[in-house]
């Protein structure tokens, strides 16, 4: 059996302590501990809930998808990391991203100052 990596064990340690960075749509998510039959504990991400839809313009803005644009474009441009298209995938009614940027010309949400993540990004309304 190989060795746990440093960290690893040091983060098994700490009860409650959080494998997620500060940018990750799971920071915030309760860190569960399941017992498997032969006692081994399995650390896991409780469900995450999302926060409500608001029609509130002061919450969000909208965009328009153009051809060719993709979640992590949008994350990228709205809030300066593409790992942050689940803050606008949140914000939309979408079960799957890609819905997101599938129909050109469709508008959609982008939110301002969205929980578990920094401000708004640098492009108006």
């Amino acid at each position: 059996m190989a060795e746990p990596q440093p960290y690893e064990s040091a983060l098994d340690a700490i009860p409650g302590s959080h494998p997620y960075p500060r940018s990750s749509r799971y920071h915030d998510a309760e860190i569960g501990i399941h017992i498997q039959p032969d006692g081994t504990p399995v650390r896991y991400a409780k469900r995450r809930l999302l926060p409500p839809l608001s029609a509130d313009t002061d919450e969000t803005r909208t965009h328009t998808v153009s051809s060719g644009e993709r979640p992590d474009h949008l994350g990228q441009r709205y809030f300066g990391d593409p790992a942050a298209w689940w803050r606008i995938a949140d914000a939309n009614p979408v079960l799957d991203p890609r819905e997101l940027t599938a129909e050109p010309g469709e508008e959609i949400a982008i939110p301002n100052g969205f929980p578990g993540g920094g401000g708004g990004g640098r492009h108006g309304r």
